[in-house]
């Protein structure tokens, strides 16, 4: 698949800068370290907090691994591509962060360039199980990654066959 979302390639930017090239590479406190994000277990919900112009990720405790890996990725999102406070934002701003953060997470927690080096099985059960095993997801995020990766790539060869039939005029009626 060679058409990707500015998600995935600054993904797999990122995570090629820094060495994380494969599944079993994807760890919390790798991460943290390569990327020189400080890194702290609380009993409170999940949040960055940004003093001094250091990035603190706090991951609340409590979590399972999987459910910390997910909210690292979603944190991690705030991190880079978000800065401030949301204290004083208008909601709408907020809810949209929010949902960059929660797009970006599926993306980082299952990225599209180690999908891709992965032969999936033809049975989607199978697959969602091993995404869930190879990435450390829940069944949730695991099923959601499969669909948008299968889809995507739909749309990517249904694409690529229009311009066989048609080819690539630029034809206006």
């Amino acid at each position: 698949m060679s058409n990707t979302t500015y998600t995935e390639d600054f993904i797999e930017s990122l995570y090629t800068k820094i060495g994380i090239l494969l599944p079993h590479q994807l760890d919390v406190n790798e991460i943290a370290c390569r990327l020189g994000i400080l890194l702290y277990f609380w009993d409170n919900p999940s949040q960055v907090l940004f003093l001094g112009g250091r990035a603190y990720i706090f991951l609340n405790q409590d979590l399972s691994p999987k459910q910390m890996w997910q909210d690292f990725c979603h944190e991690l999102c705030h991190v880079l591509l978000h800065c401030g406070s949301q204290e004083k934002m208008p909601y709408s701003w907020i809810e949209y962060q929010e949902w960059k953060a929660n797009n970006f997470m599926v993306q980082a927690c299952v990225p599209t360039f180690m999908l891709n080096n992965i032969t999936l099985p033809g049975n989607e059960d199978k697959a969602i199980q091993l995404i869930q095993d190879l990435f450390n997801v829940e069944w949730d995020l695991a099923y959601k990654r499969l669909e948008q990766y299968k889809n995507n790539k739909f749309i990517h060869e249904l694409n690529a066959n229009t311009l066989k039939m048609y080819g690539n005029n630029n034809h206006t009626i």
